[in-house]
Protein backbone atom coordinates (compact mmCIF):
# COMPACT_ATOMS: atom_id res chain seq x y z
CA UNK A 1 0.00 0.00 0.00
CA UNK A 2 0.76 3.71 -0.78
CA UNK A 3 0.67 6.48 1.21
CA UNK A 4 0.74 9.76 -0.19
CA UNK A 5 1.20 13.17 1.87
CA UNK A 6 1.33 16.93 1.09
CA UNK A 7 4.06 17.99 3.06
CA UNK A 8 4.42 21.48 4.17
CA UNK A 9 7.93 23.02 2.95
CA UNK A 10 9.54 23.62 6.17
CA UNK A 11 8.76 20.30 7.95
CA UNK A 12 11.63 18.23 8.90
CA UNK A 13 9.62 16.06 11.50
CA UNK A 14 6.91 14.39 9.95
CA UNK A 15 8.89 11.88 7.34
CA UNK A 16 11.52 10.40 9.57
CA UNK A 17 8.92 9.70 11.64
CA UNK A 18 6.74 8.45 9.64
CA UNK A 19 9.20 6.33 8.53
CA UNK A 20 9.98 5.27 11.94
CA UNK A 21 6.29 4.63 12.98
CA UNK A 22 5.98 2.06 9.70
CA UNK A 23 9.01 0.29 10.97
CA UNK A 24 6.39 -1.30 12.91
CA UNK A 25 4.78 -2.57 10.27
CA UNK A 26 7.17 -3.77 7.87
CA UNK A 27 5.50 -4.33 4.59
CA UNK A 28 2.12 -2.52 5.55
CA UNK A 29 2.86 0.36 3.54
CA UNK A 30 5.09 3.10 1.87
CA UNK A 31 4.88 6.87 2.25
CA UNK A 32 5.82 8.86 -0.78
CA UNK A 33 5.82 12.86 -0.20
CA UNK A 34 5.09 16.14 -1.99
CA UNK A 35 6.00 19.71 -0.76
CA UNK A 36 4.13 22.90 -0.64
CA UNK A 37 5.36 25.85 0.49
CA UNK A 38 4.78 26.78 4.62
CA UNK A 39 6.78 28.61 6.23
CA UNK A 40 5.02 30.35 9.24
CA UNK A 41 2.25 30.38 11.40
CA UNK A 42 -0.03 33.27 12.42
CA UNK A 43 -3.21 34.77 11.98
CA UNK A 44 -2.87 36.80 9.16
CA UNK A 45 -3.24 36.88 5.63
CA UNK A 46 -0.02 36.34 4.19
CA UNK A 47 0.32 33.53 6.68
CA UNK A 48 -3.22 32.11 5.58
CA UNK A 49 -2.73 32.30 1.88
CA UNK A 50 -0.31 29.24 2.21
CA UNK A 51 -3.02 27.04 2.80
CA UNK A 52 -4.80 27.78 0.01
CA UNK A 53 -5.81 24.51 -2.10
CA UNK A 54 -4.30 25.67 -6.26
CA UNK A 55 -0.67 23.89 -5.03
CA UNK A 56 -2.11 21.19 -2.68
CA UNK A 57 -3.81 20.17 -5.88
CA UNK A 58 -1.01 20.42 -8.08
CA UNK A 59 1.19 18.40 -5.31
CA UNK A 60 -1.77 15.89 -5.43
CA UNK A 61 -1.51 15.31 -9.22
CA UNK A 62 2.00 14.13 -8.62
CA UNK A 63 1.62 12.19 -6.03
CA UNK A 64 -1.38 10.35 -8.07
CA UNK A 65 1.26 9.51 -10.91
CA UNK A 66 2.59 7.33 -8.03
CA UNK A 67 -0.62 5.76 -8.05
CA UNK A 68 -0.95 6.23 -4.35
CA UNK A 69 -4.03 4.21 -2.35
CA UNK A 70 -4.41 7.40 -0.30
CA UNK A 71 -3.87 10.93 -0.05
CA UNK A 72 -3.67 13.02 3.08
CA UNK A 73 -2.86 16.77 3.56
CA UNK A 74 -0.08 16.57 6.38
CA UNK A 75 -0.49 19.74 8.19
CA UNK A 76 -3.09 21.28 10.54
CA UNK A 77 -3.94 24.50 9.33
CA UNK A 78 -7.62 23.48 9.58
CA UNK A 79 -6.78 23.58 13.33
CA UNK A 80 -7.37 27.27 13.64
CA UNK A 81 -8.15 28.03 9.78
CA UNK A 82 -11.80 25.49 10.48
CA UNK A 83 -13.05 22.53 9.95
CA UNK A 84 -15.16 22.85 6.76
CA UNK A 85 -12.24 24.31 4.59
CA UNK A 86 -10.22 21.00 5.88
CA UNK A 87 -13.27 18.52 4.90
CA UNK A 88 -13.46 20.70 1.50
CA UNK A 89 -9.81 20.46 0.57
CA UNK A 90 -9.84 16.46 1.23
CA UNK A 91 -13.29 16.63 -1.21
CA UNK A 92 -11.40 18.79 -3.69
CA UNK A 93 -8.41 15.83 -3.68
CA UNK A 94 -10.84 13.23 -4.43
CA UNK A 95 -12.55 15.16 -6.83
CA UNK A 96 -8.82 15.99 -8.87
CA UNK A 97 -7.58 12.50 -8.24
CA UNK A 98 -10.19 9.84 -8.17
CA UNK A 99 -8.05 8.86 -4.42
CA UNK A 100 -9.96 9.23 -1.00
CA UNK A 101 -7.94 12.05 1.04
CA UNK A 102 -8.08 13.29 4.54
CA UNK A 103 -6.11 15.81 6.59
CA UNK A 104 -3.81 15.39 10.11
CA UNK A 105 -6.78 17.69 11.66
CA UNK A 106 -9.48 15.58 10.38
CA UNK A 107 -7.40 12.49 11.21
CA UNK A 108 -7.53 14.03 14.95
CA UNK A 109 -11.15 14.57 15.21
CA UNK A 110 -11.95 10.90 13.89
CA UNK A 111 -9.41 9.42 16.87
CA UNK A 112 -11.55 12.12 19.15
CA UNK A 113 -14.89 9.94 17.54
CA UNK A 114 -13.19 6.83 17.86
CA UNK A 115 -12.82 6.91 22.15
CA UNK A 116 -15.20 8.55 22.62
CA UNK A 117 -13.38 11.96 24.45
CA UNK A 118 -15.17 15.70 24.35
CA UNK A 119 -12.54 17.25 26.56
CA UNK A 120 -9.40 17.11 24.82
CA UNK A 121 -5.95 18.35 26.64
CA UNK A 122 -4.00 20.22 23.75
CA UNK A 123 -0.12 20.31 23.67
CA UNK A 124 0.74 23.09 20.89
CA UNK A 125 3.74 24.77 19.90
CA UNK A 126 2.11 27.89 18.29
CA UNK A 127 1.99 31.72 19.35
CA UNK A 128 -1.31 31.67 21.92
CA UNK A 129 -3.56 33.55 19.76
CA UNK A 130 -3.18 30.71 17.14
CA UNK A 131 -3.25 28.31 20.04
CA UNK A 132 -6.63 30.39 21.27
CA UNK A 133 -8.20 29.73 17.70
CA UNK A 134 -7.73 26.39 17.96
CA UNK A 135 -9.67 25.88 20.85
CA UNK A 136 -12.70 27.96 19.52
CA UNK A 137 -12.05 25.48 16.05
CA UNK A 138 -12.31 22.59 18.21
CA UNK A 139 -14.98 24.25 20.49
CA UNK A 140 -17.42 24.36 17.71
CA UNK A 141 -17.08 20.23 17.01
CA UNK A 142 -18.26 19.87 20.47
CA UNK A 143 -14.77 19.52 22.38
CA UNK A 144 -13.93 21.34 25.41
CA UNK A 145 -10.25 21.57 25.03
CA UNK A 146 -7.75 21.92 28.66
CA UNK A 147 -4.92 23.82 26.98
CA UNK A 148 -0.76 23.98 28.01
CA UNK A 149 0.88 27.21 27.61
CA UNK A 150 1.81 26.64 23.84
CA UNK A 151 5.65 27.47 23.20
CA UNK A 152 4.96 30.78 21.45
CA UNK A 153 6.46 30.10 18.02
CA UNK A 154 5.48 30.99 14.63
CA UNK A 155 8.43 29.91 12.46
CA UNK A 156 7.43 26.47 11.01
CA UNK A 157 10.86 25.16 10.74
CA UNK A 158 11.75 26.21 14.44
CA UNK A 159 9.36 23.83 15.93
CA UNK A 160 11.30 21.16 14.97
CA UNK A 161 13.69 22.22 17.10
CA UNK A 162 11.53 21.86 20.24
CA UNK A 163 13.58 19.26 22.33
CA UNK A 164 11.29 16.47 23.08
CA UNK A 165 11.91 16.93 26.55
CA UNK A 166 10.10 19.81 26.54
CA UNK A 167 6.86 18.25 24.43
CA UNK A 168 6.64 15.97 26.44
CA UNK A 169 6.33 18.53 29.99
CA UNK A 170 4.13 20.03 27.46
CA UNK A 171 1.95 16.92 27.21
CA UNK A 172 1.53 16.19 31.21
CA UNK A 173 0.59 19.80 31.48
CA UNK A 174 -2.05 19.79 29.30
CA UNK A 175 -3.21 15.64 31.39
CA UNK A 176 -5.35 17.49 33.29
CA UNK A 177 -8.63 19.00 34.32
CA UNK A 178 -10.26 16.12 33.41
CA UNK A 179 -8.63 15.74 29.94
CA UNK A 180 -9.51 12.52 28.38
CA UNK A 181 -6.86 12.21 25.85
CA UNK A 182 -4.10 14.86 24.60
CA UNK A 183 -3.57 15.52 21.13
CA UNK A 184 -0.08 16.99 19.89
CA UNK A 185 -1.83 19.62 17.14
CA UNK A 186 1.52 20.10 14.83
CA UNK A 187 3.21 17.56 12.25
CA UNK A 188 6.36 19.39 12.77
CA UNK A 189 6.56 18.75 16.96
CA UNK A 190 8.49 15.14 17.66
CA UNK A 191 5.82 13.99 19.96
CA UNK A 192 5.31 10.45 18.32
CA UNK A 193 7.71 8.57 20.30
CA UNK A 194 7.21 9.89 23.43
CA UNK A 195 3.39 8.83 23.11
CA UNK A 196 3.40 5.16 24.12
CA UNK A 197 5.83 6.19 27.67
CA UNK A 198 2.97 9.19 28.14
CA UNK A 199 0.12 6.96 27.87
CA UNK A 200 1.29 4.35 30.47
CA UNK A 201 2.38 7.22 33.07
CA UNK A 202 -0.56 9.16 32.35
CA UNK A 203 -3.29 6.76 31.75
CA UNK A 204 -4.54 8.61 28.86
CA UNK A 205 -4.87 8.37 25.08
CA UNK A 206 -1.66 10.54 23.66
CA UNK A 207 -2.68 11.60 19.53
CA UNK A 208 0.11 12.98 17.99
CA UNK A 209 -0.49 14.27 14.97
CA UNK A 210 1.48 12.60 13.01
CA UNK A 211 0.63 9.18 14.20
CA UNK A 212 -2.99 10.52 13.74
CA UNK A 213 -2.31 10.59 10.27
CA UNK A 214 -0.66 7.95 9.30
CA UNK A 215 -3.22 6.12 11.55
CA UNK A 216 -6.32 7.87 9.50
CA UNK A 217 -4.59 7.27 6.23
CA UNK A 218 -3.78 4.19 6.45
CA UNK A 219 -7.60 3.00 7.65
CA UNK A 220 -9.14 5.23 5.16
CA UNK A 221 -6.90 3.01 2.78
CA UNK A 222 -8.46 -0.31 4.31
CA UNK A 223 -5.23 -1.65 6.03
CA UNK A 224 -6.44 -1.91 9.33
CA UNK A 225 -3.02 -0.96 11.27
CA UNK A 226 -2.32 -2.38 14.52
CA UNK A 227 0.77 -2.79 15.71
CA UNK A 228 2.51 -1.90 19.48
CA UNK A 229 5.18 0.49 20.85
CA UNK A 230 3.97 3.69 19.19
CA UNK A 231 0.83 4.55 21.62
CA UNK A 232 -3.19 3.22 21.62
CA UNK A 233 -4.16 5.13 18.39
CA UNK A 234 -1.66 2.85 15.92
CA UNK A 235 -2.67 -0.48 18.41
CA UNK A 236 -6.28 0.11 18.82
CA UNK A 237 -7.72 2.66 16.70
CA UNK A 238 -8.97 0.83 13.76
CA UNK A 239 -10.59 -1.52 16.04
CA UNK A 240 -12.47 1.69 18.36
CA UNK A 241 -13.55 3.63 15.20
CA UNK A 242 -15.21 0.22 13.58
CA UNK A 243 -16.88 -0.36 16.48
CA UNK A 244 -17.86 2.73 17.08
CA UNK A 245 -19.04 3.24 13.22
CA UNK A 246 -21.38 -0.20 13.99
CA UNK A 247 -23.01 1.49 16.88
CA UNK A 248 -23.52 4.90 15.50
CA UNK A 249 -25.53 2.95 12.49
CA UNK A 250 -27.31 0.70 15.08
CA UNK A 251 -28.70 3.60 16.83
CA UNK A 252 -29.95 5.39 13.74
CA UNK A 253 -31.56 1.99 12.70
CA UNK A 254 -33.66 0.98 15.63
CA UNK A 255 -34.42 4.66 16.73
CA UNK A 256 -32.90 3.60 20.27
CA UNK A 257 -31.24 6.34 22.91
CA UNK A 258 -28.03 4.67 23.62
CA UNK A 259 -25.85 1.31 22.18
CA UNK A 260 -22.78 0.42 24.08
CA UNK A 261 -19.96 -2.38 23.32
CA UNK A 262 -18.55 -4.15 25.79
CA UNK A 263 -15.74 -6.81 25.36
CA UNK A 264 -12.83 -8.10 26.73
CA UNK A 265 -9.63 -7.92 25.06
CA UNK A 266 -6.84 -6.69 27.38
CA UNK A 267 -4.30 -6.87 24.81
CA UNK A 268 -5.89 -3.95 23.15
CA UNK A 269 -6.61 -1.81 26.34
CA UNK A 270 -10.29 -3.21 26.38
CA UNK A 271 -12.93 -4.52 29.36
CA UNK A 272 -15.92 -5.05 29.71
CA UNK A 273 -16.89 -2.98 33.18
CA UNK A 274 -15.92 0.58 30.48
CA UNK A 275 -17.42 0.68 26.77
CA UNK A 276 -14.99 -0.14 23.70
CA UNK A 277 -17.92 2.26 22.09
CA UNK A 278 -21.22 4.05 22.75
CA UNK A 279 -23.56 5.86 20.60
CA UNK A 280 -26.04 8.60 21.96
CA UNK A 281 -28.91 10.09 21.00
CA UNK A 282 -29.71 13.75 21.35
CA UNK A 283 -29.98 14.63 25.09
CA UNK A 284 -29.19 10.81 26.43
CA UNK A 285 -26.42 10.95 29.27
CA UNK A 286 -23.16 8.70 28.29
CA UNK A 287 -22.35 5.91 30.32
CA UNK A 288 -18.94 4.92 28.86
CA UNK A 289 -16.48 5.88 31.61
CA UNK A 290 -18.42 4.59 34.47
CA UNK A 291 -16.92 1.44 35.87
CA UNK A 292 -19.11 1.14 39.05
CA UNK A 293 -20.64 -2.43 38.10
CA UNK A 294 -19.07 -5.58 37.43
CA UNK A 295 -20.29 -6.19 34.63
CA UNK A 296 -19.98 -10.08 34.68
CA UNK A 297 -21.86 -10.56 37.55
CA UNK A 298 -25.36 -8.67 35.93
CA UNK A 299 -28.20 -10.84 36.21
CA UNK A 300 -28.72 -10.17 32.64
CA UNK A 301 -25.08 -10.96 31.71
CA UNK A 302 -25.02 -14.17 33.53
CA UNK A 303 -28.46 -14.71 31.16
CA UNK A 304 -26.43 -13.94 28.27
CA UNK A 305 -24.23 -16.44 29.21
CA UNK A 306 -25.81 -19.08 29.84
CA UNK A 307 -28.34 -18.81 26.95
CA UNK A 308 -26.08 -17.45 24.02
CA UNK A 309 -28.73 -15.77 22.51
CA UNK A 310 -30.29 -12.56 22.47
CA UNK A 311 -32.15 -10.76 25.43
CA UNK A 312 -35.02 -8.65 23.98
CA UNK A 313 -36.67 -6.78 26.93
CA UNK A 314 -39.46 -4.63 25.99
CA UNK A 315 -39.85 -3.60 29.64
CA UNK A 316 -38.55 -4.66 33.27
CA UNK A 317 -41.36 -6.36 34.45
CA UNK A 318 -39.97 -10.08 33.96
CA UNK A 319 -36.88 -11.15 34.89
CA UNK A 320 -33.23 -10.65 33.98
CA UNK A 321 -33.90 -7.51 36.02
CA UNK A 322 -31.08 -5.10 35.09
CA UNK A 323 -28.98 -3.30 37.46
CA UNK A 324 -31.02 -0.55 39.28
CA UNK A 325 -28.36 1.81 38.51
CA UNK A 326 -29.19 1.81 34.74
CA UNK A 327 -32.82 2.39 35.23
CA UNK A 328 -32.74 4.67 38.33
CA UNK A 329 -29.83 6.85 37.29
CA UNK A 330 -29.77 6.19 33.28
CA UNK A 331 -33.43 6.34 32.32
CA UNK A 332 -33.17 2.84 30.85
CA UNK A 333 -37.03 1.26 30.23
CA UNK A 334 -36.13 -1.16 27.77
CA UNK A 335 -32.98 -2.89 25.80
CA UNK A 336 -31.73 -5.47 23.55
CA UNK A 337 -28.82 -7.49 24.62
CA UNK A 338 -26.75 -9.87 22.32
CA UNK A 339 -24.11 -12.09 22.54
CA UNK A 340 -20.53 -11.42 20.92
CA UNK A 341 -18.39 -14.90 21.24
CA UNK A 342 -15.41 -15.96 20.41
CA UNK A 343 -13.43 -19.61 20.68
CA UNK A 344 -16.99 -20.94 22.60
CA UNK A 345 -16.39 -17.76 25.12
CA UNK A 346 -18.58 -15.23 25.74
CA UNK A 347 -15.83 -11.93 24.53
CA UNK A 348 -18.61 -9.49 25.12
CA UNK A 349 -21.99 -8.19 24.03
CA UNK A 350 -24.01 -5.12 22.59
CA UNK A 351 -26.97 -3.31 24.21
CA UNK A 352 -29.41 -1.32 22.93
CA UNK A 353 -31.21 0.83 24.86
CA UNK A 354 -34.61 2.75 25.25
CA UNK A 355 -35.52 5.43 27.92
CA UNK A 356 -39.25 4.47 27.17
CA UNK A 357 -40.92 1.06 26.94
CA UNK A 358 -41.41 -0.10 23.70
CA UNK A 359 -41.64 -2.75 20.86
CA UNK A 360 -38.37 -4.18 19.35
CA UNK A 361 -39.77 -4.63 15.76
CA UNK A 362 -38.12 -7.49 13.43
CA UNK A 363 -36.12 -4.90 12.14
CA UNK A 364 -34.52 -3.50 15.13
CA UNK A 365 -33.64 -7.08 15.83
CA UNK A 366 -32.15 -7.53 12.79
CA UNK A 367 -30.21 -4.47 12.83
CA UNK A 368 -28.61 -5.75 16.48
CA UNK A 369 -28.27 -8.98 14.59
CA UNK A 370 -26.16 -7.57 11.61
CA UNK A 371 -24.71 -5.45 14.52
CA UNK A 372 -23.68 -8.66 16.43
CA UNK A 373 -21.93 -10.49 13.00
CA UNK A 374 -19.70 -6.87 12.00
CA UNK A 375 -18.39 -6.67 15.61
CA UNK A 376 -17.86 -10.64 15.62
CA UNK A 377 -15.91 -10.64 12.86
CA UNK A 378 -13.56 -8.16 13.81
CA UNK A 379 -12.60 -9.05 17.30
CA UNK A 380 -9.22 -10.72 17.32
CA UNK A 381 -8.64 -14.11 17.34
Amino acid sequence: MRVGMLTPSSNTCLEPVTYGLLQGAPGLATAHFARVPVTRIALDTGSDAQFAPEPMLAAARQLADAKVDVLVWNGTSGSWLGIERDRALAAALTAETGIPATTSTLALLDACAAYGVSRLGLALPYTRDVADAIVSTYAKEGLECVLAEPFGEHDNEAFARIPPADVARQIEAAATDGAQAVAVVCTNVYGAFEADRLERALDLPVFDSVSATLWRALDLAGARPSWCGHGQLLRDGSLRAHVQGTLETLLAATGADRTTFRVDLPEHGLHVDLTAGEALGPGVRSIRRDASLDQRRLNTVEWLEAERRALVQPHFRADPQPPEALKDVYGVRAQMLSPVQTGGALTGWISVHSTRERDWSDADRGALAAATTQLTARIPR
